[in-house]
């Protein structure tokens, strides 16, 4: 995608150590544990990630939509344009919908099947913005042809059941658009459109983040992230493993667990043996169990801090190997010995 001027001063969003955890019948789930970074206005962010990593779970709770119980969020600091959305659940009502919209992955479970869409589109007009009567219909009409909805003059009247999953998820993002919101949050925003569509949605974004939205996608479709993203933020665990500008981390996967997500690539929820949730390291590295390159310091502390990457700051990786200081000599597994990240034998 074409390259967007810098954003100044602070960014719009911001967090920290955030931490939400969900209790199921075998124990603790750390379904977010200690995720933070930054969006700046007009920016696009995208959370990739196989399906169970934490992403929807990490937006959810961004905008206080995590199911509590059985989720609760245990820590962390949430700030958008300065104000602190955990310390004020009015604060938060009043920035979610209207200068925060979120997209939702199953958008038949967010379409209310009782009323038409165009009724729901209406309500999220009216509720966020000055326009009401025949401007607000006018309005959601626009909204559902920007969103590539054939025919919508007459669409609007009809019911959520009326329409194709694709064609649900367009409506969705017209009711997130609806408050002109100053972030979005899209979760998997065009996975069941074809390509045409997609294509014309991602115009859209596109459109809207040069007139200073910002974006915060998860999307398995790295197309989608080529075309769109600025920055890419690899989550495994509940964790973020990975973090930098979209060329760099296309170009120089850095961390075992991108390089192995990316060279699975058909879609990220089909890698195969996925380890349960249950079942990770509690310390350490979380994807050291299935890491061909963990060594011994992989065990220790919590997850390994960030590193620069071929001493490029805003490349890093949450991975030992890449602290210039440590000892590479004392490996867990010796036959294999300790290698470069993405090194690999001719028999592998």
């Amino acid at each position: 995608m074409g390259e967007r001027s810098p954003a100044t001063g602070d960014p719009l969003l911001s967090v920290s150590a955030l931490r939400t955890h969900i209790e199921t019948d075998r124990g603790t789930v750390r379904a977010v544990d200690g995720v933070s970074f930054e969006v700046d206005r007009g920016e696009a962010v995208c959370l990739v990630g196989e399906s169970g990593s934490g992403k929807s779970v990490t937006c959810e709770s961004l905008t206080g939509l995590v199911p509590q119980p059985p989720a609760e969020i245990v820590g962390g600091d949430i700030t958008f344009d300065g104000v602190d959305l955990r310390a004020d659940d009015a604060d938060l009502r009043s920035i979610r919908g209207d200068r925060i919209g979120h997209v939702f992955q199953n958008p038949q479970h967010a379409l209310d099947p009782v009323y038409s869409v165009g009724e729901q589109l209406i309500e999220a007009i009216t509720a966020h913005g000055d326009a009401g009567g025949r401007a607000a219909r006018e309005r959601a009409v626009d909204l559902l042809r920007r969103v590539g909805i054939p025919r919508a003059e007459v669409r609007i009247d009809d019911y959520p059941h009326e329409f194709s999953g694709g064609m649900a998820q367009r409506v969705a993002l017209a009711i997130a658009l609806a408050g002109d919101p100053d972030l979005l949050i899209a979760d998997e925003p065009t996975t069941a459109v074809d390509v045409t569509v997609q294509a014309r949605l991602i115009e859209l974004l596109r459109d809207l983040l040069d007139d200073g939205m910002a974006l915060l996608l998860i999307t398995h479709d790295l197309r989608v992230v080529a075309s769109l993203a600025d920055r890419v933020l690899v989550l495994f665990g509940g964790t973020i493993v990975e973090r930098g500008p979209v060329g760099e981390v296309f170009e120089n996967p850095a961390h075992p667990y991108t390089q192995a997500l990316f060279d699975s690539y058909d879609g990220f929820g089909r890698l195969p043996d996925r380890p349960s949730r249950h079942d990770l390291p509690t310390d350490g590295c979380r994807f050291r169990p299935e890491c061909p390159h963990a060594v011994e310091a992989c065990a220790d502390g919590a997850q390994p801090p960030f590193y620069p990457v071929d001493g490029d700051a805003a490349h890093a990786a949450s991975c030992v190997y890449y602290d210039d200081e440590r000892d590479r000599t004392t490996v867990l597994d010796a036959d294999r010995g300790v290698r470069p990240v993405g090194e690999v034998d001719d028999d592998d």
